[in-house]
């Protein structure tokens, strides 16, 4: 039980930035099939730093607390600091988390999330939707095909 920790299922019930960016310069769309979560990730890019992020769509509460929680870390963030933030929650959800570069603060709640296989994918969601929002990419993410998970 310690994966659902009051701060997952408060995030959960009541995610952060939930909503639409208003004069988004990125949207992206992901979903993750095997537990059916969807989401669509706005946010307005100002240079190379981010100045707000939002997210709407649904899913289990995983899936939501973790948007929840990356879109307060994200923000006022550069491009440069996410993808290293990207790289060290993303070993964190698949269990090596030994050297990270940043410090992840509120994050760490969803370390448990590495010994249930089958939730790693609702937890990095929000970050891979991320990512193709980030490389404007405009092919929805997917959780499926991704071999390091």
């Amino acid at each position: 039980m310690d994966l659902y920790q009051e701060i997952i299922i408060d995030h959960a019930k009541s995610p952060r930035n939930f909503g639409r960016c208003d004069h988004a310069t990125h949207e992206q769309k992901g979903h993750n099939p095997l537990c059916g979560d969807q989401l669509t990730l706005t946010l307005v890019l100002e240079g190379n730093v981010i100045q707000s992020v939002k997210f709407e769509g649904e899913g289990c509460a995983i899936s939501m607390a973790s948007a929840s929680l990356m879109s307060e870390a994200i923000t006022g963030k550069t491009v440069d600091e996410v993808k290293l933030l990207f790289d060290d929650v993303h070993a964190m959800f698949l269990g090596s988390s030994e050297e990270m570069v940043m410090d992840i603060g509120k994050l760490k709640v969803l370390s448990g999330v590495s010994e249930y296989p089958m939730r790693v994918k609702c937890a990095s969601l929000s970050w891979h939707t991320l990512m193709g929002a980030l490389e404007s990419s405009g092919v929805p993410v997917t959780t499926e095909g991704d071999s390091s998970e």
